[in-house]
């Protein structure tokens, strides 16, 4: 073989290994934040706070600034997450982080590309409550 053909495989190689690498690293994910990130990013008009805890955890309280409500449990769950606007920013949270950390996932699943997960969950909450 000759060496310009040689050389111009390895260009193509290397070109093919980069494509495939660049698409595994544009992969969605869940980004799993602390209090204060999620303060920091609830200043986004386009970010959107979800609580999947159950109605009687929300009836104890929930995190100021939170709009949607979907239990993790409920039959609709899916079908009410799936209608969502996937080009907005969702941050999840649960009471302690498990159902959230699913529930993320889930979304993940489905197409959303800016999923955050509260760590802790509201049982790990200081900030302002509402009721």
């Amino acid at each position: 073989m000759k060496k310009s053909h040689v050389f111009t495989l390895l260009i193509v190689l290397v070109a093919l290994f980069q494509s495939c690498n660049s698409n595994s690293q544009s992969a969605a994910a869940v980004q799993d934040i602390d209090q204060a990130e999620l303060q920091k990013l609830a200043k986004d008009p386009n970010t959107i706070i979800i609580d999947v805890r159950t109605d009687m955890e929300v009836e104890g309280g929930y995190i100021d600034g939170t709009t949607l409500f979907f239990d993790f449990y409920g039959s609709d769950f899916k079908a009410k997450i799936g209608a969502l606007d996937k080009s907005k920013k969702y941050i999840v949270y649960c009471h302690a982080g498990g159902r959230s950390a699913e529930a993320a996932e889930i979304m993940i699943k489905k197409g959303f590309k800016h999923v955050y997960n509260l760590e802790g969950g509201f049982s790990g909450w200081t900030g302002k409550v509402k009721r």
